[in-house]
Formats: C-alpha cells, sequence, structure tokens
C-alpha cells in the first residue's frame, strides 16, 4: 500500500475550486462556531443577570415580609393598649370611679370616715 503523502496533487482548475470551495466552507463553518458560541454566552450572561436578579428580589422579599410581620405585631399591641386606653377613658368619666382612685391613692374621704393605708397595697383600679 502506498503512503497517502507519496499522492501527488493534481494542478486542475477543479482542485483550484474545490480548495476554494472547502476554505470558503471552513470559514462559514468557523463563522458559524463562533456566531454560536456568542450567542451561548450572550444567554449565559441574561441567564446569569436574571438569576442574580431574582435571589436579590427573593431577599427584598424576605426583609419586607419579616417587616410586615413585625410591624403587624406592633400594631396588634398598639390596638390593644389603644383599647385599654378608651377603656379607661370611659372609667374616668364615670363619677364613682374616680372617686374610689381618689379615695385609695390621695387619701380623700367622706365625711366622718378615717383612712388607714395598709403597707404594700396595690391601687384598686
Amino acid at each position: 500500500m502506498a503512503d497517502k503523502s507519496s499522492v501527488t496533487r493534481m494542478d486542475s482548475t477543479y482542485m483550484k475550486n474545490y480548495d476554494a470551495h472547502m476554505e470558503r466552507h471552513a470559514k462559514k463553518k468557523k463563522r458559524l462556531v463562533r456566531r454560536i458560541m456568542l450567542f451561548c454566552l450572550l444567554i449565559a450572561i441574561v441567564a446569569g443577570s436574571m438569576a442574580v436578579y431574582h435571589f436579590q428580589q427573593r431577599s427584598l422579599h424576605a426583609e419586607k415580609v419579616e417587616e410586615y410581620k413585625q410591624l403587624q405585631t406592633e400594631m396588634d399591641t398598639l390596638v390593644k393598649e389603644e383599647k385599654n386606653l378608651k377603656e379607661e377613658i370611659e372609667l374616668l368619666n364615670n363619677e364613682d370611679y374616680v372617686l374610689q382612685i381618689a379615695r385609695s391613692n390621695y387619701f380623700f374621704s367622706k365625711d366622718g370616715e378615717i383612712i388607714f393605708k395598709m403597707p404594700n397595697e396595690d391601687p384598686s383600679y
């Protein structure tokens, strides 16, 4: 069997056209590979930026949910406090309640009444 390197190449127009065709084909293939690689790189950059944006949004959403829960608990305590204060206002509008507080805390008495203060006694209101 003969070596391929020992075969001489024909110098004809057909071979020149064939070589030119093969060279154009190789250049087209090279450009196609470059375009595909550029397209893949572009897709990777877009997908990466979308992933980063998604995770930033998830962390921001988690922070906002946590802040919402905190504000919700604060609002609940403020609503309870408001309810207690409204009850206190209603009680303070009652004259008997105000007199009871005045008698227990400020030693006001009814006519002919003697007040004895007991130690460690909590106010009655």
